[in-house]
């Protein structure tokens, strides 16, 4: 079965032939993970739009996948769309890529100006580093987080500088900025976005589903999810959603490689595991028996032992292991006692969350 790399090599219409679909959402989802610094023009560069096929005859192209999750996979993609009628003269522009630690803010964008005369806005998804994924669980407790701000103000920014329709996606974290930006910019903007892509994000609480702007938007929101979704379930989840069929195991389904592609579409099944099902409640459930001061704390605490090892990435973990681990333990060690006994009640709960809903499972059956 094919992936998002095979759909790149083998499709050889352009968007004006054949209409821009969810694989094409996820491949450009994909390809925004791409570090374009110094390579796609930004807001403010007076550069103009570089197409992907021009990208390629660049020099220095290992700096683009440097710090990269799953680099090899990402130069096959690279280079089948470079190659391919559909992407290779996709042109990108405005680029951001802001990393802030004091306001633990992990944002980046790319624009891309279609052959249709439309263009596409991708928001990337968490990368490597710690702060990108504090953010994250800073969504548990905070509302909006900044790169969802950053979001609206991006998108609110580029639509002022281009015309024509827009359409806006993006993988994990960034699946839900799409979302968070497309529903809070500006009316004249949201009024031009005729497709949102949401794959594999986390949800919003329940006051955003109820918003009027939210309303308005929703059915031109399409979500995608892997069979075993767990990132893209987490939080309360009210939008409908399809079910990509994948050929890896549990939560590393949620790599959009490993989503299956047949001809122009992805390869659909009826609806998430139970496993994910389950899951899902469980982690939901234990979310929502924390009030906003309690998860933050646990959050925190977590975030104080792992930012101990000086560890920038996750990719930083890796050497030096027994210091880093000297580290944990010092910091751990640093915790005041209510703290300590705090975070260890609060994982305890988490268990006692998934024994309940296992003995629910089971009466039901």
């Amino acid at each position: 079965m094919k992936n998002i790399i095979d759909y790149a090599a083998e499709e050889s219409s352009d968007f004006q032939q054949r209409k821009f679909n969810a694989v094409d959402s996820l491949v450009l989802s994909q390809f925004a993970y791409i570090h374009f610094d110094g390579f796609v023009p930004g807001l403010s560069d007076m550069a103009g739009p570089v197409s992907i096929a021009e990208l390629a005859q660049r020099e220095n192209l290992d700096s683009l996948f440097h710090d990269v999750r799953d680099s090899d996979s990402n130069r096959k993609l690279f280079h089948a769309m470079a190659n391919s009628p559909r992407f290779r003269d996709t042109k990108m522009t405005f680029y951001v890529n802001n990393i802030d630690f004091t306001s633990e803010k992990q944002f980046s964008a790319v624009t891309y100006l279609l052959d249709d005369g439309t263009a596409y806005i991708a928001y990337r998804g968490t990368d490597a580093t710690f702060v990108g994924w504090k953010e994250d669980f800073n969504m548990g407790f905070i509302s909006p987080v900044p790169s969802q701000e950053e979001g609206v103000k991006y998108l609110n920014t580029v639509a002022e500088l281009i015309s024509g329709d827009l359409k806006v996606g993006g993988h994990s974290k960034g699946g839900n900025i799409a979302v968070y930006s497309s529903v809070k910019c500006n009316k004249p903007v949201r009024n031009r976005i005729t497709h949102v892509f949401n794959h594999d994000g986390p949800g919003f609480t329940g006051e955003f589903f109820q918003c009027s702007e939210y309303l308005d938007m929703k059915d031109r929101i399409n979500k995608t999810l892997p069979q075993s979704s767990v990132i893209g379930m987490l939080l309360h989840n009210q939008e409908n959603y399809s079910v990509v069929k994948s050929n890896r195991f549990w939560i590393m389904q949620h790599d959009p490689f490993s989503w299956l592609v047949d001809d122009s579409d992805f390869c659909y099944v009826q609806t998430v595991r139970n496993s994910a099902m389950f899951m899902n409640s469980t982690l939901n459930k234990w979310i929502g028996s924390l009030d906003n001061n309690k998860r933050e704390l646990f959050v925190d605490t977590l975030y104080q032992v792992i930012r101990a090892t000086g560890a920038i990435t996750i990719y930083d973990l890796t050497g030096d292991r027994q210091k880093k681990a000297v580290a944990v333990l010092k910091a751990i060690k640093d915790i005041d006692d209510d703290t300590r006994i705090f975070v260890l009640k609060t994982i305890g709960s988490l268990f006692t969350f998934a024994a309940k809903n296992l003995r629910d499972i089971h009466l039901w059956n």
